[in-house]
């Protein structure tokens, strides 16, 4: 019998173990993955931003977990000697009607605690990023870069030495009981008092299988990347988006610096038909008719319809895909990139419709489920930790 069961050994399901270990070392966990090894999906496809918090409604839980778990992780990599760069960003307003929202911005950030962001006209701009183009632009100079691959590899050495992580462990059925939680797996059961739901893509799933009412979907899209060419990469020195629409939970296509030298551009966001599509010829019928069996799929269809249409169009023509990073860097062409693997993101919709943009974590009788929890979630995973342990010590 365990004390707690973990499915999902993302950066999240591993921030909670590592931060409950700490609390109670004895505590004995089991963390349950589908996968051969941790961190496979969206800890592990993601460009490495160490996001600021910036774009966050103050108060909200994306906001207090991502400022907070900045400080976690940066202290965690600092310790275990991990690479990490706080270089800064910037967010580009490509017009007159843009320079508002980066006002917005900027007192959205500086609500959040940021320090040190700056509004740039276009001289102080290229100062920063030569290559760019804009009327203006905020600088966020507590953005970073880091490899989450890596950090999900030293969580789970670190938990391992304590308790277990079990891989390719799929999860297929849940049964509570009045003393604990039986789990059934391909491979195995497992009995556990308590349960914490980290499972991603899937985390809505899981919840119905403890018998919680689904009235959030998961709905997975796909991002799209390019990386640059090596001998494009001095286009960009760090780090540039452009100002993101307030309404859509997405931040456009975007420049990243790589922790590992490259640089990546994108991603675009597209409706993927699996749940694991990471590839366009990535078909799975049951889980596309889960979500268009969804009364809040087509309330999302008809309110970002044109949003969605363009994305596709970006997804299927590569010039188009060209022509809204020459928004930020007119300098690129299609010669300078070359595709680059793609993520999922796992994005809760609403009944109503609304994709949620907060993170959305869920406690019932000896559970807990983190059922939305995309970008920034890596940021804040360790803050996320603290937060689901300080539930769970005070059950």
């Amino acid at each position: 019998m365990y004390d707690v069961a973990i499915i999902g050994a993302g950066i999240v399901g591993l921030s909670v173990a590592h931060e409950l270990l700490n609390h109670k070392p004895n505590l004995k966990i089991i963390l349950l993955e589908k996968e051969s090894k941790v961190g496979q999906h969206q800890s592990g496809n993601n460009s490495g931003v160490i996001h600021s918090g910036i774009y966050y409604e103050p108060g909200s839980l994306k906001a207090l977990n991502c400022r907070r778990g900045v400080s976690l992780l940066l202290k965690f990599c600092k310790k275990n000697n991990i690479a990490y760069d706080l270089c800064g960003k910037v967010i580009i307003a490509s017009n007159e009607m843009e320079l508002e929202k980066l006002d917005l911005l900027k007192n959205r950030g500086e609500k959040n605690g940021i320090l040190g962001i700056k509004n740039l006209k276009l001289p102080e701009l290229l100062d920063y990023e030569p290559y760019s183009k804009g009327v203006g632009a905020l600088f966020c100079p507590e953005t970073g870069i880091v490899d989450y691959g890596h950090v999900c590899n030293k969580l789970s050495e670190k938990i391992q030495q304590k308790t277990e992580i079990a891989v390719k462990e799929e999860v297929l059925n849940i049964n509570k009981k009045q003393e604990c939680f039986i789990i059934t797996t391909k491979k195995s059961e497992y009995k556990a008092k308590f349960l914490i739901n980290c499972a991603g893509l899937f985390s809505d799933k899981i919840s119905a299988l403890c018998g919680l009412n689904r009235d959030i979907r998961i709905i997975p899209f796909r991002g799209e990347y390019f990386t640059l060419k090596k001998e494009s990469r001095y286009l960009v020195k760090n780090l540039i988006y452009p100002v993101p629409d307030p309404s859509y939970p997405f931040l456009g296509v975007h420049f990243t610096r790589m922790i590992g030298g490259g640089v990546e551009a994108g991603p675009n966001a597209v409706l993927a038909w699996a749940r694991e599509g990471y590839r366009k010829t990535d078909i799975n019928f049951l889980e596309m008719w889960d979500y268009l069996s969804f009364k809040g799929f087509w309330k999302m269809t008809r309110e970002y319809w044109s949003v969605g249409l363009n994305e596709y169009y970006r997804s299927l023509y590569k010039e188009a895909f060209v022509k809204a990073l020459q928004k930020l860097v007119p300098e690129i062409t299609s010669g300078d990139i070359s595709p680059s693997p793609a993520g999922v993101r796992a994005q809760a919709l609403g009944a109503d419709g609304r994709l949620l943009d907060d993170f959305v974590i869920k406690t019932s009788n000896r559970m807990i489920h983190v059922i939305n929890s995309p970008s920034p979630a890596a940021t804040s995973s360790f803050a996320i930790g603290e937060h689901i342990t300080h539930i769970y010590l005070n059950k």
